[in-house]
């Protein structure tokens, strides 16, 4: 008998479940556009403020896992707890919870990644660096490349361990984001 994903210890969902890297996917922008459409269907529209598509996958010609990442915004006031029992009714697994943000995963089975795999980041209003980090990437192709290049000579290296490709990866977006954020400003203050 198979162990529950919520069995596993961090290792073994580590196995199951590794860092895999593949061209970017066109298709990756349509995923993005059908879980747009099902959040706008399902969160109550007066606490949501904006949902993006964020990450690799946001970013043409580039690498990435193929796993769409999900950006949603909502008020400062809204009780997170309300749009975890929604997502929640909908198929998202909340993986982690903070005072002022949330993350969910679909797509994630005892057997290993489904066809679609998303992340869902649930974040208050101003939360919301990765918007940024993603425009600049999309505005600096030469930048992205070298991204790019970094992700893919850790893969192998961080194969079986999210947490230090993460970090592996946190000063470059770090560095970039500070200057995406000079650049632009309050683009979504």
């Amino acid at each position: 008998m198979k162990k529950r994903l919520s069995e596993m210890t961090l290792e073994e969902l580590w196995a199951l479940f590794p860092i895999i890297l593949t061209q970017h996917d066109p298709a990756w922008t349509e995923w993005y556009q059908e879980k747009e459409a099902l959040l706008q269907n399902i969160l109550p529209k007066a606490e949501v403020l904006r949902i993006s598509h964020i990450g690799s996958t946001a970013i043409p010609a580039i690498w990435a896992k193929p796993i769409v990442d999900i950006l949603v915004e909502v008020k400062k006031d809204c009780n997170l707890a309300d749009i975890q029992k929604i997502l929640t009714e909908n198929g998202f697994i909340c993986m982690s919870r903070e005072e002022n943000r949330m993350s969910f995963n679909m797509g994630y089975t005892e057997d290993g990644f489904a066809e679609k795999v998303f992340h869902l980041h649930l974040r208050k209003a101003g939360d919301h660096k990765e918007l940024y980090f993603r425009d600049y990437l999309i505005n600096h192709p030469d930048i992205a490349k070298e991204y790019e290049k970094m992700k893919l000579g850790l893969w192998k290296e961080y194969e079986h361990h999210r947490d230090g490709y993460t970090q592996a990866k946190s000063t470059f977006i770090a560095h970039y984001t500070a200057l995406a954020q000079k650049e632009y400003e309050n683009r979504y203050e």
